[in-house]
């Protein structure tokens, strides 16, 4: 999905806006509850004026006495009883329609944020982190003031107005009749105005997410910026992302403003124009006081309900923009799921067979570049194997396969029921496989150690959520991490830090084998996890990564990418790999016999 939202085709505000509705129906007894209280202070509203009017015709007359006096109280306990139950319900709703926004937007940023992480790395090929950050924060936002707030505030003055205006018909009718032919000249230009107020709401909101994805990518590589004396430059390009963000939303504000503008003074210059008619009835006697209290109170509601509803028209725009948004996200579908009927994954208790059948592979981004050109390789069940070459040879490209974070490519899918060409675990298709019960058989150690913002024992655990204490510490120690662990200030409960900074390259690999280690998975994938360290880090690192391949021997397949081919020495076999072919294969003293690549890759290295 691209990350340049802002060129999609529009759409109407109430069709985007609709894409809520699976967000809201969980709750329609709450929704209906609070519209029965939106109604009871709506009416309570429209009651005031004539509860007014029955005061001034029938409380305010020259008579006197005690009678009068008590009518006259009888009157004003009226009112009072009227606001307080204009208190209660408006307290009623204003909980539950806040209630609902909240809730709404937790569920829909919970719905976001899961389909993200389901996504596979093509989306992130396009998609930059920032951008979805913005969606889920800004946009969300948006989301939820419209839902929690401008809604029913929306809502309530369409009904309190739409009462005044039959109101107002009822006692007034020739005079209302005329003012409400007028009012769809007011509707038109309002509506027009409203696109554009929409458009350029999309386009802020889009600004917003390029400044959130710019000060994302940097203030994860602070190192490097400031390394090569670049925080000028880089704050030079976010203040030109945020000016940018700026000027479009001072385009929208302009045009939300003219649209308010117009839609209060339009209608407040119908309104009035009614009520003169109304006080010019009064002094030819064909109204009472009363009725033309009644009256003004009426236009008041019916003009402040029009200037609500303008702001609320104008909030709606944004929220619709924010929700087309995040329905685009939530649309956005995964190239590689789970199949509806999957397979069983057959368990040998000697680790997985592994097999790669002339697999053609290109990434989306690279459609004319092949990373893989008919590519084979088969390991037996409990063997190590390692792939060695030069970069971009495909190495990388094999352990992502494996892994289905891509499907092989398409012309390679099933022929005649059957699936010619693939990735096979036990003799089963990948794709034939759940995503969730391939990945739980397959334990990796990356290149570039992934440490949670969290304690030592939680970041172990991450591999098995359910381990023991116990269990963690057995993993720690198979990985030559115990000792330091509790070296900690406390321990196994030391906080590490964002991506873990408060540890060394070294200590933040042998967290991540000991993570692998205790998946205890039947296939164990070793990206290089030497290749960044010193030689002391490397040597105990290197120790850790031969007790993760030697565990459970004959039990565990194993397949390494080796940079430093001295680390790979002892594997049961050595598969080198040139512009995604397998160009040749075979044991360390083998391959060196042969004098080709692989003697050549270790002349460079083992030669002083």
């Amino acid at each position: 999905m691209p990350s340049d939202t802002q060129n999609s085709p529009p759409t109407a505000a109430p069709r985007a806006l609709s894409g809520l509705l699976p967000f809201l129906r969980p709750y329609r007894a709450r929704m209906a509850l609070a519209f029965l209280f939106l109604l009871l202070a709506a009416v309570a509203t429209l009651a005031f004026p004539m509860a007014l009017r029955a005061l001034i015709d029938g409380g305010l007359t020259p008579q006197t006495g005690g009678a009068k006096a008590l009518e006259l109280r009888e009157h004003f306990l009226a009112l009072f009883g009227v606001a307080i139950m204009l208190g209660l319900f408006s307290s009623a709703r204003f909980y539950l329609v806040s209630w609902l926004g909240e809730r709404v937007t937790a569920d829909l940023r919970n719905a976001v944020y899961a389909h993200v992480l389901r996504q596979s790395p093509e989306f992130f090929e396009t998609t930059q982190s920032g951008e979805v950050l913005s969606r889920l924060t800004t946009d969300t936002t948006l989301v939820q003031t419209v839902v929690g707030s401008s809604l029913s505030m929306g809502l309530r003055n369409a009904v309190v107005g739409s009462g005044a205006i039959v109101m107002l018909v009822w006692t007034n009718p020739r005079i209302m009749a005329i003012v409400l032919l007028m009012l769809v000249v007011v509707v038109l230009p309002a509506m027009w105005i409203g696109r554009r107020v929409r458009k350029l709401s999309r386009a802020s909101q889009d600004r917003v997410a390029d400044s959130s994805a710019i000060a994302a990518e940097v203030l994860n590589a602070v190192p490097v910026v400031q390394s090569f004396t670049g925080e000028l430059r880089e704050a030079l390009r976010f203040a030109r992302a945020t000016q940018s963000a700026f000027e479009t939303a001072v385009h929208r504000s302009r045009a939300r403003a003219a649209l308010v503008a117009f839609i209060i003074i339009a209608n407040a210059a119908l309104l009035l124009w009614g009520l003169y008619r109304g006080t010019q009835a009064v002094l030819a006697g064909t109204m009472t006081a009363g009725h033309l209290g009644e009256t003004v109170l009426y236009v008041g509601l019916l003009a402040g309900a029009a200037a609500v509803l303008g702001e609320v028209y104008g909030d709606l725009l944004r929220a619709a923009g924010a929700t087309e948004r995040l329905m685009e996200l939530l649309a956005s579908e995964s190239p590689v799921a789970s199949p509806a009927q999957p397979l069983e994954l057959p368990q040998s208790g000697q680790g997985l067979a592994v097999e790669f059948d002339a697999i053609d592979f290109h990434y989306p981004s690279r459609p004319g570049q092949a990373a893989l050109s008919q590519f084979s390789l088969s390991l037996r069940p409990g063997e190590t194997v390692a792939l060695v070459g030069a970069s971009g040879a495909g190495k990388t490209t094999v352990f992502q396969l494996l892994q289905r974070f891509y499907d092989v490519d398409s012309s390679q899918g099933p022929q005649g029921g059957e699936r010619k060409h693939g990735v096979r675990l036990n003799g089963v298709d990948v794709r034939d496989l759940s995503l969730e019960n391939l990945r739980q058989h397959i334990g990796t150690v990356p290149q570039d150690a992934v440490i949670f913002s969290a304690t030592a024992l939680e970041n172990i655990r991450y591999g098995r959520p359910d381990a023991s204490v116990d269990e963690v510490q057995a993993a720690a120690r198979g990985a030559f991490a115990h000792e330091f662990l509790v070296a900690l200030p406390d321990g196994y409960d030391t906080f590490l830090g964002e991506r873990g900074v408060r540890l060394s390259g070294g200590q933040r690999q042998r967290i991540a084998i000991a993570r692998a280690m205790l998946k205890a998975p039947p296939l164990l994938l070793l990206d290089e996890a030497t290749s960044a360290l010193d030689a002391q880090s490397e040597r105990v690192v290197q120790a850790a990564l031969d007790s993760a391949m030697h565990s459970h021997a004959g039990q565990r397949t194993t397949l390494v990418i080796a940079h430093r081919l001295a680390t790979v020495q002892n594997a049961d076999r050595i598969v080198v790999l040139e512009h995604g072919r397998v160009v040749e294969e075979g044991t360390h003293s083998e391959l060196i016999a042969r004098g080709s690549t692989y003697a050549r890759l270790a002349a460079l290295q083992f030669t002083v």
